[in-house]
């Protein structure tokens, strides 16, 4: 304890300007941020809604685009003698009928070209109980239920207006609702004032929602709301046919007191409303803004937390510089050699102070000089002993092999098989290349393929084909590299010492991906051996002599672990009188 407090005694001065400073740039900083954020947020939702206002124009826009096309065919019906006579003539002959219908299915599909650029159904039922729609889908009741709806019975109410009502339809084998806005118009004889139809015109609320669509994101809502304070259509479908009336008040005293905005607490959410009134359909257009994911979006957090971070930190370098002047040189220069770290020999020190402590210094970045060029050297030349000792059993062809391939080909050709003789000596030359070429040169899938084939062609060829080779390679996997020689002692070390007992079997080679690695496998059934019950590692597998090169299995597996780490290798697992099943786990490299 009391050498914790003579420590601490000896940076005090360091631990109270460091406090003080400490301290004070935080208060600094929460006051600047709290100043800043609150001016900002003032100003963004005076910005805010005058932006906001404009979109709500536009919106409005586009609902008086839509209204214009429905007033437009309202009046055209009216206007027309055709639809007149079928709504309210009496049934008479069947031909008379026939060209009735005709004359009305050419008067509406002019009627529903002024709507072709909206998705509207159009519904007219007249006085003598005939009925015509554009659109099946929509208004499912019967002509009886329509007549005694709610619809029919407030339109025929206020004749002379066009109205838009919110209607939800229940759609057979369906649990849910569907939405959509009804506007409606009594037909009157412009001279008697005789009502005899009317008129429906039906679009789907996810239709109606597209004419504001595009202009709500992330905390930016939309809802329309009838004068009854029912939501008949919003970007967010849980408010669809919910009662508002917080909402319709709100909107109403926005548009009574001309406001820009309103601050509300909806549904438990600081937001900003913007509303605005629809005439035309005696709706309204509430515009909602979530404060905090608007704001969030204006005052980046992250970014003033850096700020401040990045003042403490400047802070705190001028205080470690005030410090040093008022310390001692040699405690700088322990403090420094105290912040070496294992196997990190790159902490030079600044040589300062006075002579006696610069010799220290310079005699210490010396020690670091010397260890870093000496673990360099050591780190190099381990590597290219590690290559050479690669290099060199590879280039270590046996030549046994060569001698008993050339005989294979001479016998070829005295007993005038010439075109295999020609077959083997290229599948020769391909294995010599592959060979002989760079040690730390990688290859495909596909020529590793080449070679195996050509090893396997060889060794049919000396010893015939009483050992059957079959090759399983995923096609997505041709485009991978492997080092060289990988798989080809596991074959030659199958062809050579797992059919010593028996007289044939077949040897399996599988490629393919698994987790994330590249897994080739070499399985034979042959005569195979007791690893017990855990698959076997490779390093502690007796690696024999291997007749093409000097690579035994035992090499590959530690060039292997020596170039990607523990987690790759060879295992093997094996079982008396059943075969060999090697596995080789490689990463998946494209170069």
């Amino acid at each position: 304890m009391r050498r914790y407090w003579e420590r601490f005694k000896f940076h005090s001065l360091f631990i109270k300007i460091f406090i003080v400073m400490l301290f004070s740039i935080i208060a600094v900083a929460i006051a600047s941020s709290w100043t800043t954020v609150r001016m900002s947020e003032k100003l963004f939702m005076n910005t805010f809604s005058i932006t906001n206002s404009k979109v709500i124009s536009q919106i409005k826009a586009s609902f008086e685009a839509f209204h214009y096309s429905v007033v437009t065919a309202t009046n055209n019906t009216q206007l027309s003698g055709t639809i007149r006579s079928f709504l309210s003539e009496e049934d008479s002959d069947s031909l008379r009928m026939l060209r009735t219908y005709y004359n009305m299915t050419t008067q509406m599909k002019k009627i529903q070209s002024t709507l072709d650029a909206y998705q509207v159904g159009i519904k007219i039922l007249g006085k003598n109980g005939r009925s015509y729609s554009t659109n099946t889908n929509n208004l499912l009741m019967s002509d009886r239920e329509l007549e005694q709806h709610e619809l029919t019975r407030n339109t025929l109410a206020e004749p002379k207006r066009l109205m838009y009502q919110f209607y939800e339809e229940t759609v057979q084998d369906s649990p849910q609702k569907q939405a959509m806005i009804v506007g409606s118009k009594a037909l009157m004889d412009r001279t008697s004032g005789d009502i005899y139809g009317t008129l429906y015109f039906t679009i789907h609320e996810q239709d109606f929602r597209s004419f504001y669509g595009s202009f709500v994101s992330n905390g930016n809502d939309v809802a329309i709301l009838n004068k009854q304070g029912v939501i008949v259509s919003s970007n967010r479908s849980e408010l669809m046919g919910r009662q508002a009336v917080d909402l319709l008040q709100v909107a109403r005293e926005i548009e009574e007191q001309q406001l820009a905005y309103q601050n509300i607490d909806f549904q438990g959410t600081d937001s900003i409303l913007i509303a605005d009134y629809l005439p035309s359909y005696d709706f309204y257009i509430v515009n909602l803004i979530d404060k905090q994911t608007a704001l969030g979006q204006m005052v980046n957090g992250k970014m003033v937390v850096l700020f401040c971070s990045a003042i403490v930190a400047v802070a705190l370098i001028v205080v470690f510089l005030i410090f040093r002047r008022l310390t001692r040189s040699l405690t700088l220069l322990t403090r420094q050699m105290s912040k070496i770290t294992e196997r990190n020999f790159h902490n030079y020190i600044t040589v300062t102070g006075s002579f006696e402590v610069q010799e220290l210094g310079h005699a210490y970045n010396y020690m670091l000089d010397e260890l870093n060029e000496y673990v360099e050297k050591l780190v190099e030349t381990q590597k290219e002993q590690r290559n050479a000792e690669l290099a060199a059993l590879q280039h270590q062809i046996n030549p046994h092999f060569l001698y008993n391939t050339l005989a294979s080909v001479k016998f070829l050709v005295q007993q005038g098989s010439q075109e295999k003789a020609v077959q083997t000596i290229h599948a020769l030359i391909s294995m010599l290349q592959n060979a002989l070429s760079n040690v730390s040169e990688s290859i495909t899938v596909a020529q590793e393929l080449e070679n195996l084939k050509s090893y396997v062609f060889i060794n049919h060829v000396r010893y015939g084909e009483r050992i059957r080779v079959n090759f399983f390679v995923s096609p997505d996997c041709m485009e991978y590299h492997l080092p060289k020689l990988i798989i080809q002692p596991f074959i030659e070390n199958a062809f050579f010492h797992a059919f010593t007992r028996k007289s044939g079997g077949y040897i399996h080679i599988l490629i393919s991906r698994d987790a994330g690695s590249l897994l080739c496998e070499v399985v034979d059934n042959g005569d195979g051996m007791d690893t017990g019950a855990a698959d076997l590692p490779m390093s502690g597998l007796a690696a024999k002599r291997q007749l093409f090169t000097g690579i035994g299995i035992r090499n590959v597996h530690d060039r292997l672990v020596l170039m990607y780490g523990e987690e790759y290798g060879v295992t093997i697992k094996s079982t008396p009188d059943e075969g060999t099943a090697i596995r080789i786990r490689l990463p998946l490299m494209k170069e």
